[in-house]
């Protein structure tokens, strides 16, 4: 194809990319520090380690890296199935899975701890960002990165009283936060989403998507990749099963 000379090309895809083994492995790994989380914050909870012990240490910027790594991940995932054309059907199709999940995150947290539950999570930063993230696709990279890095910036600079008012929790401008068991707002939060369809976008240019789609897991290993491809559906049900394996093994060693 020509091309005039100086102007950038960007390797556009005409259909979302087929499944990239490597990426589902990266998001698998992401599935497997979430459970690791988990698991001790219940075990924190039943008294099996100090209390407090998740919030010391190295434990809070664990959590903070897996919640980016999903960000990040979901970010990609926007450029990789919209970055040639929006598919509408598909945007609100996500978008509806998603956003009941986070809905139904919402209502049982509700249910377990009133006090501390879940306003505005991962699901719901995600449901939102592949929202917002639909205005980025035709974005230079520079531009979505200093985008990414104003909306990291803003909540240690900005933040205001105005933003304390319940209904808009999800802003991440609030000068108090009440205590919530996960609470990723838009801001800072939109940073870790933009910079995986800025990477995508890149990766598209220089023909990394391709390469990387070559290199397949051998067949007695691909049910490494599972996890990656089922991501969603591990969050849900994951932590009930940990509180409830950790609640059977209190009761064990009570008895």
């Amino acid at each position: 194809m020509a091309r005039n000379k100086g102007t950038p090309t960007l390797i556009q895809h005409a259909a979302p990319y087929p499944r990239i083994d490597i990426l589902d492995l990266t998001r698998g790994l992401a599935v497997a520090c979430m459970a690791i989380f988990h698991l001790t914050f219940d075990l924190m909870l039943f008294g099996h380690l100090p209390a407090g012990y998740v919030f010391e240490g190295g434990w809070p910027y664990f959590a903070r890296g897996i919640a980016s790594s999903f960000l990040f991940m979901a970010g990609l995932s926007a450029w990789m199935s919209h970055g040639s054309a929006i598919r509408w059907s598909a945007v609100w199709r996500r978008f509806a899975m998603i956003a009941g999940a986070a809905v139904l995150v919402s209502a049982g947290t509700y249910v377990a701890m009133p006090g501390e539950f879940v306003r505005w999570g991962i699901l719901h930063m995600i449901a939102a960002g592949s929202l917002i993230g639909l205005a980025f696709l035709r974005v230079p990279v520079a531009v979505t990165v200093a985008v990414a890095i104003v909306a990291f910036v803003l909540p240690h600079v900005g933040r205001a009283e105005v933003f304390d008012h319940p209904a808009l929790i999800w802003v991440g401008l609030s000068t108090t936060v009440r205590p919530m068991m996960d609470y990723e707002p838009v801001l800072p939060w939109l940073c870790p989403f933009l910079l995986g369809v800025a990477f995508g976008r890149w990766g598209s240019r220089r023909g990394l998507w391709q390469h990387l789609a070559r290199w397949s897991v051998p067949p007695p290993f691909r049910w490494l990749l599972w996890p990656g491809r089922h991501s969603l559906g591990i969050y849900l049900v994951h932590q009930p099963i940990l509180f409830g394996l950790v609640w059977a093994y209190t009761g064990a060693m009570a008895g």
